[in-house]
């Protein structure tokens, strides 16, 4: 037997946020859904040794053809996003409700004189409000034992509230202050009515401004020194916040909208649309498509929004975008005849989600994109057959007599001049080799093409030393003119192709280190930002490479693996910076920085900061602190 199936994703293409998975067979069915906090570490479970697997989990691995995930802000989204899925799919692996079991409801009944909020799973109740519906009791429950902290209204039933009208004594939840006891006169049925209605509207998503008065009434109470209240508005914000963290996502049940995320760069953009019906997440799609010309996000969501209603299926009334094109409201005029032609009434409205619920949804939505982008590119630039092409195409592009099979590409970082950094990246056969990767410290420079060619200057240096040098020899991250004499290594062996980040000055400026350092025989381009442009050296006029070509693209990752190499390593310089800085001034160590730099959450912060401010860090007395001001502006 094999160890596992074929069609295993890799661990690295997999994200590690919560999320929803949906496993499918050859004919597209789902077959099983499930949710996880980390979706990598949860979906590894069932690549593991088909022998080891469960009898059940085996037979569906094997009746699978492939595994798709979905990523969503908390657990909770991801629990609420399975329910609707597995009510939508009916996956044969998944558990399946008996005995005609059905789903619990969070149901406030406002229709009753004194209402009541209660977990059931009777959508019959007359007048109530129904929130959910829930896959697991407990989460519900827990729900409402945090709300009614700051929501004190009513849970108990009808035989326990009457015998508390007739006894005059409230139950316990009266007396412990999760709930207002109306039974006993504490609160009017008026106010306790007033109560269930807030704490019906916060569920359904109007939260802020809960949040804000309760904040508001604490540092009123504070001021007033009425300690008691404050500390009861103090419990009431935290249960607030707490049930925030736990419900991410609750829309009303009349919001009908199709959410779109957007990652995109130069060559590419991933879309993701959710589709929300009835304030439930009911389906996903998304798709990659190769952008033939540089457009910006607004003009990337008209041809998106035209896109995803070319067919017979009507826009609901409300689609979500990250950014308005310039045309909106002609293109709100055309989603809405595509309504009326579908038998579809209402105005179609395009916006951004600025706040709440939907503004949280979105930020999903383009995480899912992001995340959709990256693995789009890693699975394209681990294309064999595309590998190949490219390096082919670059080859004749640049008017190379060999295909660059090891190319080096080489990015300058700053900030305002200073902590001057570069960054060398390798990539041999079109992969990057991390292990050689090399990093610079440059202690003076005028402008980047100076630190371009201090750069190359060093780097060729060592090319007589390459050549008795194997490529099996890895390359540490640490600048060879810092790093103490045992701990250099080489650079491993000659590059086929030097590439700078920059147009024509920065092409220059490397062109002249060669003709310096009297290299010859190592082909060099720059490539220019925005419109992707190939600059060769003593050329006029840039090499225009396809904008959907490999080629390119694979130009592109390695310009950008030397851009994210460079500022890591910048800042990591700045961060050493101010940690030596403060490190050099007498009584202050690790434990003491740690807590300054915690404090003031930023080094500009704490650069800013007055001595008084300085002083009341824990630990730091006025003393210490005059030091501290005057260690930083020396």
């Amino acid at each position: 037997m094999v160890d596992t199936v074929s069609w295993r994703p890799k661990a690295g293409e997999i994200p590690t946020q919560p999320g929803v998975y949906r496993f499918r067979d050859s004919g597209q069915r789902v077959l099983y859904v499930g949710k996880a906090k980390n979706l990598r570490a949860r979906l590894s479970n069932y690549f593991a040794p088909l022998a080891s697997l469960h009898e059940r989990t085996r037979r569906m691995v094997l009746s699978a053809a492939s595994v798709e995930w979905t990523v969503v802000g908390t657990e909770f989204e991801a629990l609420q996003l399975e329910f609707t899925w597995i009510k939508e799919f009916d996956p044969p692996f998944n558990v399946q409700f008996r005995d005609d079991k059905s789903y619990p409801y969070l149901a406030i009944t406002l229709g009753d004189p004194v209402p009541r909020v209660l977990v059931t799973r009777n959508r019959n109740l007359k007048g109530a409000r129904y929130f959910g519906p829930y896959t697991k009791v407990w989460a519900i429950r827990e729900t409402v034992d945090l709300m009614l902290k700051a929501f004190p209204m009513r849970s108990c039933s009808d035989s326990t509230y009457k015998r508390a009208e007739q006894t005059g004594r409230p139950c316990l939840l009266g007396d412990i202050g999760k709930c207002a006891a109306p039974c006993v006169g504490r609160v009017t049925k008026e106010e306790h009515k007033s109560i269930a209605l807030d704490f019906a509207s916060f569920m359904a998503g109007n939260d802020s401004k809960y949040t804000a008065d309760v904040a508001r009434k604490m540092k009123a109470a504070a001021a007033a020194m009425d300690y008691e209240s404050a500390a009861k508005f103090r419990d009431q914000l935290a249960a607030l916040e707490t049930a925030l963290s736990k419900n991410t996502i609750v829309l009303a049940e009349d919001v009908d909208a199709d959410v779109f995320g957007i990652a995109h760069d130069e060559l590419a953009a991933a879309v993701q649309q959710f589709t929300v019906r009835s304030g439930r997440i009911r389906g996903v799609r998304s798709w990659v498509v190769d952008k033939e010309l540089d457009l910006e996000l607004a003009e990337l969501v008209e041809t998106v929004v035209h896109n995803a209603y070319d067919d017979e299926a009507a826009p609901p009334r409300q689609i979500v975008v990250p950014e308005l094109p310039d045309d909106a409201a002609e293109l709100e005029l055309w989603l809405t005849s595509l309504r009326t032609d579908r038998r579809a009434a209402g105005r179609v409205a395009l916006r951004v989600a600025q706040r709440g619920d939907l503004a949280a949804l979105a930020q999903t939505v383009t995480t899912n994109a992001k995340n959709a982008l990256v693995l789009y590119k890693t699975r394209r630039s681990g294309d064999f057959v595309a590998r190949s092409q490219a390096l082919a195409d670059i080859q004749e592009a640049l008017g190379m007599d060999d295909a660059p099979l090891r190319m080096e590409c080489y990015d300058v970082s700053h900030l305002s001049g200073t902590n001057i950094v570069a960054s060398m990246v390798v990539f041999e056969d079109g992969l990057p080799r991390k292990d050689q990767y090399r990093r610079f410290s440059i202690p003076n420079s005028t402008d980047d093409t100076e630190s371009i060619y201090q750069t190359i200057s060093r780097r060729v240096a060592h090319l007589d030393e390459d050549s008795s040098t194997s490529s099996g020899q890895a390359s540490t991250d640490a600048d060879p003119v810092e790093a103490p004499a045992a701990m250099t290594r080489r650079f491993a062996y000659r590059p086929n192709l030097l590439i700078v980040d920059g147009g024509q000055p920065q092409v220059a400026a490397a062109a002249r280190a060669l003709a310096d350092a009297g290299v010859t025989g190592i082909a060099l381009c720059g490539i220019a930002k925005r419109l992707e442009e190939i600059w060769l050296p003593d050329s006029d006029y840039p090499v225009i490479l396809p904008r959907n070509s490999d080629a390119l693209f694979l130009i592109q990752r390695i310009r950008d693996e030397a851009h994210r190499f460079a500022i890591t390593y910048q800042r990591q310089r700045r961060k050493k910076d101010v940690t030596s800085v403060l490190a050099e001034i007498p009584g202050l160590g690790p434990a003491r920085v740690r807590e300054l730099l915690r404090h003031f959450g930023s080094v500009t912060q704490l650069r800013a900061a007055e001595v008084e401010a300085i002083a009341e860090v824990k630990g730091v007395g006025t003393t210490l602190a005059q030091s501290i001001f005057e260690g930083l502006r020396d």
